[in-house]
């Protein structure tokens, strides 16, 4: 069974994003999103029947508790970054085979160590035996490890990749939700940054942040009746590799490989009918190797794409219109989510300043 245009997300939410969020809970945080996702969608709290949230230390049944919800579905979509977009594809499921009509997709999180976090799980294997060895503490070891083979393999340039983030902060100059608003950088910006772990540069790594994210996806028919513009769900594939980066049999080479043609056989689409993209960025490279495996540019030309087309969103080829976590700051793993609720805004036309001239049709990962 294919999921195309079978679900619509009819509301969307997103709370600026911070570098601290003080006296604020990430439950709280979450709340603030639904609520204003189900008011953006036309809604009451009572329409909503069914709630999916990231799952791995904020579970289901603690939001619907919070969010004062008793649905009949429910789920978690533990995929770290990629579980915003994960979850989206679950809600698409749950109301193409009548498990809900209206489904909440919530994730958040607070930057706040004064405040324990309900429902925090133990570190992890990555902790104990992965992240603590090698020329970094935490996920850059792995990417740099990515980024320096895909510079042996295929003649990719620092200076290259470093426009993907200084694209993508003009993207985020005039965006609200932005913890980089009116803070522009340049290429040379990018390459005077100092190494965090070569080579990877302070300006292609995010920042860690506060924020929440939150939307409403609803059936094809009762989308129809929306007061927002629907965005349909038209396709959608979901794939995995080991967490640690040495473990993977082709280090350059990312799930997207594997996801990206799932989602355009169910589409009807390639990648040459794709407007513009919302993809996921914690690093320069990964963003990078994720739209070569999508089939946006052929693999080992990522750099010189980059060097010669305009991605902003006023650009050729729009891509991350919001900035991006690069440039907009990654509130743990609402930070992919972001993505999604940008894709839906453009979509819509809602993002004002920053909206792209053509918008309807995006690719979004997580």
């Amino acid at each position: 069974m294919s999921l195309r245009g079978a679900a619509a997300i009819i509301g969307i939410a997103e709370l600026p994003t911070q570098r601290a969020t003080p006296g604020r809970s990430s439950l709280g945080l979450m709340g603030d999103a639904a609520r204003i996702a189900v008011h953006d969608a036309h809604l009451r709290k009572e329409d909503i029947d069914g709630l999916i949230t990231e799952g791995g230390t904020v579970y289901p049944g603690l939001v619907s508790e919070y969010l004062g919800l008793r649905p009949r579905f429910a789920s978690g979509a533990s995929m770290m970054g990629a579980s915003g977009a994960t979850a989206t594809t679950l809600a698409a499921m749950a109301v193409q085979n009548g498990l809900a009509n209206n489904v909440l997709v919530v994730i958040g999180s607070a930057r706040n160590n004064a405040i324990p976090e309900a429902g925090a799980g133990p570190t992890g294997i990555a902790t104990e035996l992965d992240a603590t060895v090698g020329t970094a503490a935490g996920a850059g070891t792995g990417y740099a490890m990515m980024y320096k083979k895909h510079m042996e393999l295929y003649g990719t340039t620092q200076e290259q990749l470093a426009h993907v983030a200084a694209n993508q902060r003009f993207n985020t100059l005039e965006n609200p939700n932005s913890a980089f608003q009116g803070q522009p950088i340049s290429v040379e910006d990018v390459m005077a940054s100092r190494y965090v772990n070569y080579p990877l540069r302070l300006l292609e790594c995010v920042m860690p942040c506060g924020g929440a994210a939150a939307i409403v996806v609803t059936s094809a028919d009762r989308a129809k009746a929306s007061h927002n513009k629907p965005v349909y769900i038209l396709g959608s594939g979901v794939g995995t590799d080991p967490q640690t980066a040495w473990q993977r049999p082709v280090i350059t080479e990312t799930p997207v490989a594997r996801s990206a043609p799932i989602a355009f056989e169910m589409s009807g689409y390639t990648p040459r009918d794709i407007q513009f993209a919302e993809f996921y960025d914690c690093y320069t490279i990964l963003v990078s190797m994720c739209l070569e495996d999508s089939g946006l540019v052929q693999k080992g030309e990522i750099g010189p794409f980059f060097a010669s087309t305009d991605t902003t969103y006023k650009g050729a080829f729009p891509i991350n219109t919001d900035g991006g976590q690069l440039s907009s700051g990654q509130p743990n793993l609402a930070g992919g989510f972001r993505h999604v609720v940008e894709g839906a805004r453009q979509i819509m036309g809602r993002a004002e300043t920053r909206q792209v001239a053509r918008n309807d049709l995006c690719l979004v990962n997580g």
